[in-house]
């Protein structure tokens, strides 16, 4: 990152983003090093339970598009504001201190799938002024709200052959990646986000077109924002889709300076832990955790097993062990999901740098002493 690198430290943590050239957000990094702050959940799986036709996705500006849009997400943040800021809403109450744009998918390159690339900016735009206003609803004083701009990986990917019998084939490059990301991220900041999250990264070099394209922005606006990395292993073997384990993805990202980095969505919190735990070691930064509600499960009414007592325990378990500075809740979880998460993880402190990983027991032995 161009910006210069100063630390943030007091006597447990020592982070090296770039904190004093935060123009925006900059409250997080004293809150990361007092307590565990909280993310919202999933946007998808409170979306389902509105059950919303194709007709109602597309609204009276849409009527006579000539493509389907049901399933097409970030479009209800300009024909459904109202549900989206419902959600926010309830996301909020249930005492997320960040809350995520609805835009994982509102990038020029996810929407062709709906042909509705041309409204990429629009949504990103609108997106962010639905979050930031709820943010600026719930925020008091004692506990201010954040808003994050989502920034998905998009259907694509730059690493890997689309064809099994070229694997030289692809079918985005790195430059289609950065525009794409840059007019996402610029609509984002135009809509008042406090925060970057580059999210669910299953290919390193698509969010290395990303962080790129943000560091691009930084130096055309003068604003530099905190950014939040979040990975996704995709399997047992403890991989990122791409091929790299969790350690070559930090060592693969470290240079961007992030404010968090950490994991999301896959495998749940149980499968995840091992891979947390060593973040956790080797990570100089604050280090984020938000878990699917368990392995899908499509007889689910959510789609997945978890229940909100479950996800919070295993998160708890997370806290405990000093592994966590930020968590919440990614495919499957819902505002209920979200409160017993800042219920259970309420007391405990977050995890302190440079500390190694510890069982449970014996960090409640220390804190006890």
């Amino acid at each position: 990152m161009s910006p210069a690198v100063q630390s943030a430290t007091n006597a447990d943590f020592t982070t090296s983003a770039p904190v004093s050239r935060y123009t925006r957000g900059q409250a997080l990094v004293t809150l990361l090093q007092s307590r565990i702050l909280i993310l919202d959940g999933a946007m998808g799986t409170m979306i389902q339970r509105y059950k919303l036709s194709e007709t109602q996705y597309r609204g009276e500006r849409f009527a006579d598009f000539p493509h389907d849009v049901k399933g097409n997400n970030e479009l209800l943040s300009l024909t459904r504001p109202d549900v989206i800021s419902e959600i926010h809403r309830q996301y909020l109450a249930a005492g997320a201190d960040i809350l995520e744009t609805n835009t994982f998918g509102a990038t020029t390159i996810a929407q062709a799938d709906y042909r509705m690339e041309d409204l990429a900016d629009e949504m990103n735009l609108e997106s962010a002024r639905l979050a930031r206003a709820a943010c600026d609803e719930y925020s008091t004083p004692d506990k201010p709200r954040f808003a994050a701009g989502a920034i998905g990986p998009t259907p694509k990917t730059a690493s890997i052959s689309p064809d099994v019998n070229d694997p030289g084939a692809r079918n985005v490059d790195f430059e289609q990646l950065r525009a794409a990301y840059y007019a996402q991220a610029k609509a984002l900041l135009d809509g008042g986000v406090d925060l970057f999250l580059v999210e669910t990264i299953f290919d390193t070099l698509n969010a290395k077109a990303a962080l790129f394209a943000l560091d691009e922005l930084f130096e055309d606006t003068g604003e530099v924002l905190p950014i939040m990395i979040s990975g996704t292993v995709t399997d047992a073997s403890g991989r990122i889709l791409s091929g790299q384990t969790v350690e070559a993805f930090w060592n693969s990202l470290r240079h961007a300076k992030p404010l968090t980095f950490g994991l999301n969505c896959a495998l749940g919190a149980t499968l995840m832990r091992p891979y947390i735990a060593e973040l956790a070691k080797l990570c100089d930064t604050f280090v984020s955790v938000y878990p699917n509600a368990g392995l899908p499960n499509p007889m689910s009414d959510t789609g997945f097993d978890e229940t909100p007592d479950v996800t919070s325990g295993l998160l708890k378990e997370f806290a405990q062990a000093g592994l966590v500075n930020v968590a919440g809740g990614c495919c499957g979880t819902t505002p209920e999901h979200i409160a017993e998460i800042a219920q259970a993880l309420a007391s405990i402190k977050p995890r302190r740098w440079p500390s190694q990983y510890r069982d449970a027991n014996t960090l409640e032995e220390d804190d006890a002493a």
